[in-house]
């Protein structure tokens, strides 16, 4: 199942599009302001962007430039004007497509699942991604840092490597040993309590409230899970 961002301000196009991608397979999510669709674009993992171009506020030229910063996958701009300028001036903002209103929801479908085939066989299916991004989390694996709320929080390279591990498994529960294992090594010499430790302080630096955790749960009797 991929995950589609609805930017769009008319809410009975929204939710048209929305079933008719739902229909097909897809999860989607609705924004009707450019400044609430970069919010969720920054805090959710998206496969494709629907981007209306006539949104209050921010104009769609200016919400695709910057979601094109950000992002590598595929912008579909949605438009009811006609003019030539306008597609160019999509294109040159980093739009993949322009589909004209009023459209064939249909189309629109197909449009979605043309360039989602065609963005898998370009990136690779099993490509590994080179950041998360889970709520208020930025998790960059290159460089190995990273942003709570876009602030800067410095991790010792244990507590990096758990983050990674939870953020990239949600909801799965790990015991104790099974983290021990995983991040220091079966034939590592120590306590499994440094995980008990090395959690406590990730949760420091992630947490709004770190004795009221949102991210990495404990899971009592059993150890530990990060809710997505």
């Amino acid at each position: 199942m991929k995950k589609i961002l609805i930017i769009e301000d008319e809410m009975r196009i929204a939710e048209l599009e929305r079933d008719y991608l739902e229909v097909n397979g897809h999860s989607s999510d609705i924004a009707t302001t450019g400044e609430e669709g970069l919010k969720l674009a920054k805090e959710n993992n998206y496969d494709l962007i629907i981007l209306d171009l006539m949104l209050p506020g921010v104009d769609g030229f200016d919400i695709c430039r910057q979601l094109r910063d950000r992002l590598d996958i595929p912008i579909l701009m949605v438009t009811a004007r006609k003019e030539d300028i306008d597609t160019i001036r999509g294109f040159d903002r980093g739009a993949d497509d322009y589909i004209q209103k009023p459209f064939n929801p249909s189309e629109l479908v197909a449009r979605v699942k043309a360039h989602l085939t065609r963005y898998e066989r370009l990136v690779g299916k099993n490509r590994q991604p080179n950041e998360i991004r889970i709520k208020g989390l930025h998790i960059d694996l290159e460089s190995r840092r990273l942003y709570v709320n876009e602030e800067e929080k410095e991790l010792r390279a244990k507590e990096f490597d758990l983050l990674v591990l939870f953020a990239s498994n949600p909801d799965r529960v790990f015991t104790k040993e099974e983290l021990f294992e995983r991040i220091w090594g079966i034939d590592s010499f120590g306590d499994i309590t440094t995980v008990t430790v090395h959690i406590r302080k990730i949760r420091e630096k992630v947490e709004e409230v770190s004795s009221n955790p949102k991210y990495i749960q404990t899971i009592w009797g059993v150890g530990y899970r990060f809710k997505k």
